[in-house]
């Protein structure tokens, strides 16, 4: 990684602008791998070298990695006019200027689907996942409005694993999904895994074989799945075992 001017780093840590990190390194002890330093322009190792400000380490992430257990009613946006955010739900530590810049979504749900979403810094990892060539599991448990026999199952079951038409909505067009897997819990109720993330689809999917979505919720992206303990509208941030289960 390449080195980084200390107080960029520092501001981008919430310290404050580059000139009140110019008055913190007059006025506190800050240290680079014990060594006190009073140049602004210090170049640091944010992966390698240790900070300090008075004593308190400084927490210097490349990059983050959070898994939330997304409630409905909230939209997956920095902004959404009357609704509040999945961003309103993190706390003021993750509001530093760096993170507010660099911290984004992986994918989104709609405001009405709850269940598995990923906050990261990481755009590289993001552009992975949510290109159309990655092929990304992503299963859903799915509720349904009205009850299927287990004949219409067993077409929905086959319709889906062939790819099936999907018709247009909004200002989407139609297109032929990627072939799903379905597994039927009971008559309204079954977990379909799907490997692209259009417009609405799993909501339009089921549409296609006349039936409706009454609730939605993502259980896992790729290996990684929602943590059970994980409640709604809370997060963990992730270790390197959980982002195996995904690249």
């Amino acid at each position: 990684m390449a080195k980084e001017r200390l107080d960029k780093l520092l501001a981008h840590e919430g310290f404050g602008s580059r000139k009140d990190i110019r008055k913190l390194l007059r006025s506190c002890e800050v240290l680079v791998n014990g060594k006190q330093i009073y140049d602004p322009g210090f170049a640091v190792d944010a992966e390698k070298d240790n900070i300090s400000v008075d004593g308190e380490e400084v927490n210097l992430h490349k990059n983050l990695y959070l898994m939330m257990n997304k409630p409905q009613h909230y939209v997956c946006s920095t902004k959404e006019g009357d609704h509040e955010t999945v961003f309103d739900l993190l706390d003021d530590s993750l509001r530093t200027p760096y993170l507010q810049e660099k911290l984004h979504l992986v994918g989104r749900l709609d405001m009405d689907t709850e269940g598995l979403l990923l906050f990261t810094t990481d755009g590289e990892l993001t552009h992975r996942l949510i290109s159309p060539k990655s092929h990304i599991s992503k299963t859903y448990l799915c509720g349904l409005e009205h009850a299927e026999t287990a004949e219409h199952q067993a077409e929905i079951t086959k319709q889906f694993e062939a790819g099936i038409e999907v018709g247009p909505e909004d200002n989407e067009q139609g297109f032929t999904a990627q072939p799903a897997q379905i597994t039927w819990l009971n008559d309204t109720t079954a977990q379909l895994t799907i490997y692209e993330g259009k417009y609405h689809q799993v909501k339009r999917m089921f549409a296609a074989v006349g039936n409706k979505i009454v609730y939605l919720k993502r259980i896992s992206m790729g290996q990684l799945k929602l943590d059970k303990e994980l409640e709604l509208g809370k997060y963990k941030e992730l270790t390197d075992k959980d982002l195996e289960l995904i690249v």
